[in-house]
């Protein structure tokens, strides 16, 4: 897309309770539409229950909405950043009223969502799509979004140093143990989706080509999707970066999988994938398996998916199987990480020459094509879209 003059900036999230009586109406939020019971909701509130009723993801968007304001007005750019979510206060249809009522009419929105997928990305182009639609603001308030950053150094770097610290504390941990030198094995981990909606975001030809040069094979039964094969290339990249990772086995797992259980959904889970790994360690002769590192490479921060089924489940699962466990952190406020997404917004605004990425895929798209990730709701409707080919939303007003 050609550059524009962009007058304010939007980060979209995911939102979360902040409260144990916002638990359950925010799960419903989420939920909504799919008839799931009360009684249903209340297994996975459990997670949040465990944690005071709060999820860490809206302190941790306070932080980074802080964190993109100095960077913008370190570099002397004078952009306002607001924050809206999709499923928890302050939702996006009323920030984008208060970001019309002050006057701004063309938006750049950064989502916490760096890969390309349905959850990731066009969910977050319907939700700006539908609330323009219903706050009457079509027309009236242009609003893009900026590309995926899941290749972006600013979003890679910060994993690769948290994978250096992260080995050097396993070993430090196994040497007092008195297994120094003990074999280990990295877990790239991100949220797994349908298979369906990994189909929907694409096959690519480069998605082939990396699968047969990893070895590695993206989501059970979905062949080279490109949701998995971006994950392969950034953990690549990131093995790159940690010579002190060169000779570890490593693998991409998926976690938090929900819905029904006859759906399809990307495999192996992380817990599954640990256990089978430890049943084999020291067959064929092999050194036995010390322990795992974990890499929550699909999170740009420490939600409460990370908290609850990396931190607790996936390291539960290691304790009990006698290994060694480090999870690694997310990019968070990483300043490498603040400095890549106003890199991204410099791009959008034309004050920014070139469009920085690594690996096999180069920069992602500005607009996607048409029917991009498209999901068709269960009415049979399919929901109106920002920033992409086909949108009849978000764009000039003739």
């Amino acid at each position: 897309m050609a550059p524009k003059a962009y007058d304010a900036v939007l980060l979209a999230s995911f939102g979360g309770p902040e409260s144990q009586d916002d638990v359950i109406p925010f799960l419903r939020n989420v939920t909504r539409g799919r008839g799931i019971p009360d009684e249903r909701l209340e297994e996975v509130a459990t997670h949040y229950r465990a944690n005071g009723g709060v999820s860490p993801i809206n302190a941790q968007n306070r932080e980074l909405k802080a964190a993109i304001e100095a960077e913008l007005a370190a570099r002397g750019i004078d952009l306002p950043v607001y924050w809206g979510n999709r499923n928890w206060d302050p939702y996006v249809p009323e920030t984008l009223e208060r970001i019309y009522a002050d006057g701004h009419r063309r938006l750049l929105t950064v989502a916490t969502s760096a890969y390309s997928c349905y959850s990731s990305c066009r969910q977050y182009r319907e939700d700006l799509g539908m609330a323009l639609r219903s706050t009457g603001l079509e027309g009236k308030l242009e609003a893009d979004k900026v590309r995926q950053y899941f290749n972006h150094p600013g979003f890679v770097e910060p994993f690769a140093e948290g994978l250096r610290t992260g080995l050097a504390e396993i070993r430090a941990d196994l040497a007092e143990a008195g297994r120094a030198g003990g074999r280990l094995h990295l877990f790239f981990a991100t949220h797994s989706i349908p298979t369906a909606d990994a189909e929907a975001a694409g096959p690519r030809p480069l998605a082939a080509e990396l699968q047969e040069r990893t070895g590695l094979k993206p989501g059970e039964g979905n062949g080279a999707d490109v949701y998995s094969a971006q994950h392969l290339d950034v953990a690549e990249e990131v093995l790159r970066l940690v010579p002190e990772a060169e000779g570890i086995d490593w693998s991409l797992v998926y976690q938090s999988r929900s819905g029904a259980p006859h759906v399809p959904w990307l495999e192996p889970d992380i817990n599954d994938a640990i256990e089978e790994l430890a049943a084999r360690s020291g067959e064929d002769g092999t050194e036995p398996l010390a322990g795992v590192v974990v890499i929550p490479l699909g999170f740009v921060s420490d939600h409460m998916e990370v908290v609850w089924d990396l931190d607790t489940e996936a390291r539960e699962t290691c304790e009990e199987l006698g290994l060694a466990f480090r999870r690694t952190p997310t990019p968070g406020t990483h300043p490498s990480f603040v400095s890549g997404l106003v890199d991204i917004v410099e791009e959008r605004l034309g004050t920014r020459e070139g469009r920085a990425a690594v690996g096999c895929f180069g920069p992602w798209y500005d607009v996607c094509r048409p029917n991009c990730c498209v999901k068709v709701m269960r009415d049979g409707t399919v929901r109106p879209t920002v920033a992409a080919v086909d949108s009849e939303v978000g764009v000039p007003s003739a």
